[in-house]
């Protein structure tokens, strides 16, 4: 454009980069969904946070390709003012594929396994047994370098000869993608009906549970994209057939266990387990880079809204018990809208019927789902069903141990600031209870509060004060910034609330919401739950999880609640464990 030349193939090499990014998303975030549900999956172990950190650089070789691309269009004779399309380059595009690149990579592939080479390069790809999408790129940068020029014979013989075009090169490069992607994903989905129309696909083509083998046995099935030379040379593994067929028969995995939760912001997809792994892997912080992705935003919301219905985003094993996360395509502010109430309540009973249809056995409300104007915690579905199989739990009663657990030893006063609550109520009583003096600085809160003790008297440690100077707080939704300037130095804030409150305050402690660590052997957990830490469960969550394991029998919802000392013991029992912070030793 600065030498006035229109040089479309050469404008366009960036758009396609950014293809090649949402190509591979795309992908794993298909993987992430379809082995989550469980129907065709191939392979049962767990991913962990280790897996998922060695292959978070997975865009690295698209950006790579990207200077070596640049570079080529500099340099290569030809490589620039390209045609937009040219038949015969497809069609040598393909022949070159088929024939040298297939072959060279084949014994490539067999000399990477060579013990010497496979110990100090190739172990690198095979650490991951149970792969993904994005394992199909990870690699260390001496392999990334010979699978390019592996590559490039097409593309630079195309270029040579005059036959290049950008669909030919457009279209090699996303069939890559796509084909390295979909050897990897973990799930069959190529149907048996292609190969029955036409047999000689099973030498040009592979499927997913193919490749899988290879990653589990390691000396067989080595092709790139076709298996012709694995038959050819006899290194096919003699199970691939009825791998293949078992795993397309394989149905959807039935939970034992549902944590149902919802979306809460639009960029909350991104971090999400669906979205992009190496968010999801942390806990969530606003990410000013994706205020950039606004299409790409606004087009997940479309499809949420399109969609209009419970998915699932995570499966993980504890014990015998099969665990699944669901996830609503609502989000934080439509929950505060009346008129969307009707529309949500309708979402979490079809999700509740859903489940008692599978068999489930209990169906934990996470977040917003358990709000008493918007269904009573949950008490509004029990009582349209009352012969429900599956419990409904609010988990309320773990909530409350978990914050109770959280006060410092030796606490003898508390300030309580926030929206009451259902927890926030159980909270203050348990601890006026226990002797510790709760101070209330609004006056209606106060009331209300003194109210539900009832003639007891536990009543005298409820006060209505304004001394901020107390160290710890109890804070829930509707603390103000206002209220947090009022709070002296180290003061300890401990949210009772769904949601962690803003920190404004660096010389001050933030405990986490009700949550508690989860045990080593809580199987295939790769991301996070929202803001929490990596292996930190909500209370609400974790309470669905213990109530399957103790198989108690009734539901926690509505303004019920199971014996708070029974669940917190169930909970430490189980393996879980309170969450501790740095903070001072006095208060």
């Amino acid at each position: 454009m600065i030498k006035d030349e229109k040089d479309l193939s050469t404008f366009l090499a960036f758009p396609l980069l950014l293809w090649r990014m949402l190509h591979n998303q795309l992908w794993i975030s298909l993987s992430r969904y379809r082995t989550a549900k469980g129907n065709n999956r191939i392979i049962d172990k767990a991913i962990e946070f280790e897996q998922v950190d060695r292959e978070s650089s997975w865009d690295d070789q698209i950006l790579f390709n990207g200077i070596l691309f640049y570079v080529g269009i500099k340099t290569i004779p030809g490589a620039s003012h390209l045609p937009m399309w040219r038949l015969d380059g497809v069609i040598m595009t393909a022949l070159i594929h088929m024939g040298p690149v297939e072959f060279l990579y084949y014994w490539l592939h067999r000399l990477l396994h060579h013990h010497y080479l496979y110990s100090r390069y190739h172990s690198h790809h095979h650490s991951s047994i149970v792969t993904e999408p994005i394992t199909s790129v990870i690699h260390p940068f001496a392999e990334h370098i010979s699978y390019f020029i592996l590559f490039a014979i097409p593309m630079i013989t195309t270029i040579v000869t005059g036959t290049a075009s950008v669909a030919s090169l457009a279209v090699y490069i996303t069939y890559i993608d796509g084909m390295n992607n979909m050897g990897h994903c973990n799930f069959e989905l190529v149907p048996k009906w292609l190969f029955t129309i036409f047999p000689p696909l099973k030498y040009l083509m592979y499927t997913p549970s193919f490749h899988s083998l290879h990653h589990t046995q390691f000396r067989t099935n080595y092709s790139l994209f076709m298996p012709i030379y694995d038959f050819i040379y006899g290194t096919t593994d003699t199970s691939s057939d009825t791998l293949y067929e078992d795993s397309l028969k394989r149905p959807e995995e039935a939970p034992d266990v549902v944590h149902l939760t919802h979306l809460t912001t639009p960029d909350s997809i991104y971090h999400s387990r669906l979205g992009l792994a190496y968010l999801a892997s942390n806990p969530q912080k606003s990410k000013w880079y994706l205020s950039l992705m606004w299409p790409v935003t606004l087009w997940t919301v479309m499809l949420t809204w399109i969609y209009g219905r419970a998915f699932v985003v995570e499966r993980n094993r504890f014990h015998k018990l099969r665990l699944q996360t669901w996830t609503l395509p609502k989000y934080n502010i439509q929950y505060n809208l009346q008129w969307h109430k009707a529309s949500i309540n309708t979402l979490i009973e079809e999700a509740i019927l859903d489940a008692e249809e599978k068999g489930v056995k209990v169906l934990s409300l996470g977040l917003l789902n358990q709000g008493e104007e918007l269904n009573r915690y949950g008490e509004l579905y029990v009582q349209r069903y009352p012969s429900l199989k599956t419990k409904v739990v609010d988990g309320s009663s773990l909530a409350v141990a978990a914050v109770l657990n959280s006060i410092p030893k030796g606490t003898t006063q508390v300030l309580h600031r926030g929206n009451l609550s259902k927890v926030a109520y159980a909270v203050v009583l348990n601890l006026c209870r226990r002797g510790i003096q709760v101070a209330v600085p609004n006056e209606d809160d106060y009331k209300r509060l003194k109210k539900s003790f009832g003639i007891t008297s536990d009543q005298n440690n409820l006060i209505l004060s304004k001394n901020y100077s107390i160290k710890t707080w109890l804070v829930g939704d509707g603390l103000k910034g206002e209220d947090q300037k009022k709070a002296t130095e180290g003061t300890l804030f401990i949210p009772f609330s769904q949601f962690p409150p803003k920190k404004l305050r660096k010389d001050c402690f933030y405990h986490s919401t009700p949550a508690m660590a989860a045990p080593a052997s809580l199987e295939n957990v790769d991301s996070c739950e929202n803001w929490l830490p990596r292996r930190v469960m909500s209370a609400w969550r974790v309470a669905g999880i213990v109530h399957a394991l103790e198989g108690w029998n009734e539901h926690e919802c509505g303004y019920t609640m199971s014996d708070i000392d029974k669940v917190w013991q169930a909970s430490i029992q189980h393996g879980f464990k309170p969450l501790v912070i740095a903070a001072p030793s006095k208060f």
